[in-house]
Formats: C-alpha cells, sequence, structure tokens
C-alpha cells in the first residue's frame, strides 16, 4: 500500500478530519477530535491504536517483529507504529485501520460520532 493510498483510506472515514499539529512531517487523522492514525510522511509509517493497552498490541508485533513497533510516548496504550514498505499485508493494514478507527469512534461521547 502505497502513502498516498493509506491517506486516502483514512481520510475516507465518516467524521475523518486531516491535521498537521507538529508540521509537515506527520498528519494526525482524526475522529470527532481524537487521533485514529497517525502518519509519518517523511519516514513512511503510520502509528495505530491496535489494542487496549501494549500487552493486547503485542500480537501484532509478535507476527511482523521487522515491521511493527511498540509507538513512542503512547504504545503504553495499546499503539503500535507500522511500516507501509514491509511485511505487513495490505488487508492486515487495513485491518488495522479500521479497527483503530473504530476503538476510537467507540470511546467518543454519541453527540460527537459520525
Amino acid at each position: 500500500m502505497t502513502l498516498d493510498e493509506l491517506i486516502a483510506y483514512c481520510a475516507g472515514k465518516p467524521g475523518a478530519e486531516e491535521t498537521y499539529p507538529w508540521g509537515e512531517a506527520e498528519l494526525v487523522c482524526k475522529v470527532g477530535g481524537k487521533a485514529f492514525a497517525f502518519i509519518g510522511l517523511d519516514v513512511h509509517t503510520v502509528g495505530l491504536k491496535c489494542g487496549v493497552d501494549a500487552e493486547a498490541a503485542a500480537p501484532w508485533r509478535e507476527r511482523f517483529p521487522e515491521d511493527v513497533t511498540v509507538s513512542g510516548y503512547v504504545g503504553r496504550y495499546g499503539w503500535n507504529t507500522v511500516a507501509l514498505k514491509g511485511s505487513v499485508p495490505d488487508d492486515d493494514l487495513l485491518e488495522l485501520v479500521d479497527g483503530s478507527y473504530e476503538a476510537v469512534v467507540a470511546r467518543l461521547p454519541k453527540r460527537k460520532r459520525p
């Protein structure tokens, strides 16, 4: 999956918005004001919510040890960083994006849900 395809997929989610809170190097896709994907534009990675905590997100890191790592700062909350040009198949990557989006939407107040 290319970076542009990933961005288009994330931006196509209901209620999704693209933000650049830390400059042009990282795109943060949000829904209801909450992040569901941190896309590294220079390094071609994406940070996604993969579980309720680091332990729950560990199976993805175990399955793809070269391309899925604990996200800095938010890893203990179940966020992993996925390399786009690695061994993670596109279907699995889309599953991770969908899961991250759904996890964030589920925690939003009903008035903020798309």
